[in-house]
């Protein structure tokens, strides 16, 4: 785990954050940025390439992940956004590694990579860098890198400040998720410079025909039990449909927590949704499904990443067996969460 003189003090100002962001990599460094694309995780990166224009030789965004999600391709595409996969990038052309709205631990392959800079809104996990700016009751790390332009005195231009403005939008789920008074204020410093015509463009790009079908079997097969809804959903094609159909089943009135799961590769997704709870998902999902793999998140939303040779179960890529072990962990979360009869 990093040692505590890595983690900034929450005491330091901004300014003292910037100078050590600055301090942290060099005029003749060549900084390679890695995100698991979101708007949040997007914007974030495309705010740290902005704080480092002219001030280094070299600054790439890579991403980790398979993008499908029409509104994330929608965001690249509209907002001109230089985004590569780290497949396509050769890691000796680059001297020093930062990641955004995400942590190393929580991404698979990255074990051997050192990284130099981590700034993120996510629950602190065994990390180790020079840089480590973590602040889990942030909404957003969109939020973070605002107060990092606010301190250098910079303006985002009219394609940054639209992106910063829906990776806000978007983690804080116009501010009806986690959210802080921080998230506020950035949120109205991006305001007069966003596009909102491109965010709704944006927005409305969110589904596809394809995606419908899970919708279908969702509703086919969810299960609803007082005031939660749970649903597995068998292989999909992108773990960000299970995001898309928890999301769906938290607009029903009665219902005020989703369980969402799939099968993608080789890997049990399980997405969660609160609202009105006064435990934490995220700490709720770790306690629950953390044993298998990782698991946690916000106190809204949460998620598990579970390696299916992680699971004790004699057919693991049978369907049945794998819906009677998602049964039997929704009972425990319910233990956990005590959850009481309406």
């Amino acid at each position: 785990m990093a040692s505590k003189a890595h983690v900034l003090p929450r005491s330091s100002t901004m300014v003292e954050r910037l100078n050590r962001l600055y301090d942290t990599i060099k005029g003749d460094d060549r900084l390679l940025i890695l995100i698991n694309a979101d708007p949040d995780a997007i914007s974030s990166a495309m705010a740290l390439k902005r704080l480092f224009w002219r001030r280094v030789t070299l600054v790439t965004m890579a991403h980790l992940n398979i993008i499908k999600r029409p509104d994330n391709l929608a965001m690249l595409e509209l907002l001109k956004i230089p985004l590569v996969h780290l497949e396509n990038i050769d890691l000796k052309t680059y001297s020093r590694l930062a990641m955004v709205d995400s942590q190393p631990a929580h991404c698979d392959g990255l074990e051997d990579l050192r990284f130099d800079v981590i700034i993120d809104h996510h629950p602190l996990g065994h990390i180790e860098a020079p840089f480590i700016d973590v602040r889990p009751d942030y909404g957003a790390t969109a939020t973070i890198m605002t107060e990092y332009f606010r301190a250098a005195k910079i303006v985002p231009n009219r394609n940054l400040s639209t992106a910063l403005f829906y990776g806000i939008k978007t983690d804080t789920n116009n501010f009806t998720r986690q959210g802080q008074i921080e998230d506020m204020r950035a949120f109205r410093f991006l305001f007069p410079q966003a596009n909102l015509g491109l965010i709704n463009k944006i927005e409305n790009s969110e589904m596809t025909k394809t995606s419908l079908k899970y919708f279908q079997e969702g509703l086919e097969r969810v299960n609803v039990r007082k005031n939660m809804a749970w649903v597995y959903l068998g292989k999909v094609d992108n773990p960000d449909t299970l995001v898309l159909v928890a999301d769906f089943f938290m607009r029903v009135r009665d219902i005020n927590q989703t369980v969402v799961a799939g099968l993608f590769k080789d890997h049990l997704v399980v997405i969660f949704r609160t609202a009105g709870m006064r435990r934490d998902a995220g700490k709720l999902l770790s306690r629950t499904f953390g044993r298998y793999g990782p698991a946690g998140g916000h106190r809204a939303m949460a998620r598990a990443d579970i390696p299916l040779k992680n699971l004790d179960l004699e057919h693991r890529e049978n369907g049945e067996a794998i819906e009677k072990f998602m049964r039997r962990q929704i009972q425990d979360l319910n233990r956990s969460a005590n959850l009481r009869e309406e």
